[in-house]
């Protein structure tokens, strides 16, 4: 569902609470968070949806890095995965083995098990895992905690969204669809372990809301601007190629209207048209967004490219509200 559908939908729900529920549906976050005790809380989240790509295997391990994302985001370390699913009763059992053997080999690539799940018959194949995390109460990198004079970290390009549209419609250059796919399949595991070594504040990760979907609920979260630099925001090969041409995922538009509609987004007159449509862009298994003392930005930087992981620099946390795009 599109941000204003779904919180439409929310709004009208009763729910039951606990005081050991930390993060829940009270707050828009990457995963509800529960403590069982002074110093562990369980992360969870569960994420599903259609394949992106033609390879079943290359589809499950896609979609479980999309599921296990949500717990890096939180500051947490997955150790269990429950596989949700379903299928067309006519695909055929080695399709279905492909999928579901790419989703476990990437649930132990992020040093979880998949421990059992659940499967329905469907006219669309869907899957996905609900997962469950570990982290300490200190350290859950929220959205609400962002501050005036952080800065900005975005681990990983964008452009999925339209590169899997392009794919989609026959479109899309073999190289960049490979280098999606890569992307797509990389875990946040590393970045989310490196950026726990510094004094962070807040992230999210950057999945179907697009870069400012997601950049608004941190900065809503937290009672605080952004500032992000258009030029900065590293882009997948392709992508910005595909924008102009108009191959644009329906998901773009819906993300854009919400935010337009909600007045948030205050682009700058000399952004690029292209490059505006792809801060919009529904991201699969996209990066972390990472809120940092400005003090430790630098250092941060630097430890993520001793360690071949990629990280850029694309803005920092103002006082105010909403987010402004600018070309430096």
């Amino acid at each position: 569902m599109g941000p204003g559908a779904l919180a439409q939908v929310l709004r009208s729900l009763t729910l039951p609470n606990s005081p050991n529920l930390l993060i829940g549906l009270d707050v828009k976050d990457d995963a509800a968070v529960y403590q069982i005790a002074p110093d562990t809380a369980l992360v969870q989240t569960v994420d599903f949806f259609p394949p992106i790509v033609d390879d079943p295997y290359t589809f499950g391990a896609i979609a479980a890095a999309n599921a296990l994302s949500d717990v890096y985001a939180m500051g947490g370390r997955p150790i269990m995965a429950l596989a949700i699913a379903g299928f067309p009763e006519d695909l055929p059992a080695a399709t279905i083995s492909a999928i579901l053997q790419g989703g476990a080999d990437k649930v132990a690539e992020a040093g979880a098990v998949v421990a059992g799940g659940h499967t329905v018959i469907d006219a669309e194949p869907k899957y996905g895992l609900c997962v469950t995390g570990l982290v300490h109460p200190d350290r859950i990198t929220a959205k609400a905690r962002a501050r005036p004079g952080d800065v900005l970290l975005l681990s990983k390009p964008l452009g999925t969204g339209v590169i899997t549209t392009a794919h989609k419609r026959g479109l899309a250059r073999d190289a960049d669809l490979a280098a999606a796919v890569a992307s797509m399949t990389r875990l946040n595991r590393r970045a989310a372990e490196l950026a726990a070594e510094f004094a962070l504040r807040s992230a999210t990760d950057i999945t179907g809301y697009g870069l400012l979907g997601h950049a608004d609920e941190l900065a809503r979260n937290s009672g605080v601007g952004l500032r992000i630099a258009a030029a900065r925001v590293p882009l997948l090969p392709g992508a910005r190629d595909y924008a102009q041409q108009g191959i644009l995922p329906g998901g773009l538009a819906r993300n854009r209207s919400y935010l337009e509609a909600e007045g948030v987004v205050r682009l700058g007159a000399g952004v690029d048209a292209a490059l505006a449509q792809l801060l919009f862009d529904p991201q699969t298994s996209g990066g972390l967004l990472l809120a940092v003392p400005a003090a430790q930005a630098a250092t941060l930087c630097e430890r993520f490219a001793a360690a071949g992981e990629t990280i850029w620099a694309i803005g920092e946390v103002a006082e105010g509200a909403g987010i402004d795009i600018y070309e430096p």
